[in-house]
C-alpha cells in the first residue's frame, strides 16, 4: 500500500507564490510518473502538470510559464512551484503518482488527499 501526503496549500494574494509538496510512502519499487491535478468548486478535476521518471515535464496551457513541477525520486517527493497566481487558480490541488509495487509490479495510480489553494485579495 502507498500513501501520499500533500502540504503547502493556503491563502495567497493575486500575483503571489506557493509551493506544494507531495510525499509518498509505503511499498514503492519505482515511480513511473508524478502529476498534479486540481478541482475548483463546481468543476471537474483537471490535469495541471506531469513529470516522468525521465524528467520530462508537461503543463496545461492555463499554467504554462507560471507553474513548475519537479520531483525527487530518491525521496519519493513531487513539488509544484506556483508563481504569478491568479484567482482562477483557486482549487483543491491533488498529487497523483503512478507507482510500481510488489507483488504485482504493475503500475498503479495513487492520489493524495488534496490541499486547498485560495488566491484572493
Amino acid at each position: 500500500q502507498v500513501q501520499l501526503v500533500e502540504s503547502g496549500g493556503g491563502l495567497v494574494q493575486p500575483g503571489g507564490s506557493l509551493r506544494l509538496s507531495c510525499e509518498a510512502s509505503g511499498s514503492i519499487f519505482s515511480i513511473n510518473a508524478m502529476d498534479w491535478y486540481r478541482q475548483a468548486p463546481g468543476k471537474e478535476r483537471e490535469w495541471v502538470a506531469t513529470i516522468t521518471s525521465g524528467g520530462r515535464t508537461n503543463y496545461a496551457d492555463s499554467v504554462k510559464g507560471r507553474f513548475t513541477i519537479s520531483g525527487d525520486s530518491t525521496k519519493n517527493m513531487v513539488y509544484l512551484q506556483m508563481n504569478s497566481l491568479k484567482p482562477e487558480d483557486t482549487a483543491v490541488y491533488y498529487c497523483r503518482l503512478v507507482v510500481v509495487s510488489a507483488p504485482t509490479y504493475t503500475p498503479y495510480p495513487y492520489w493524495g488527499q488534496g490541499t486547498q489553494v485560495t488566491v484572493s485579495s
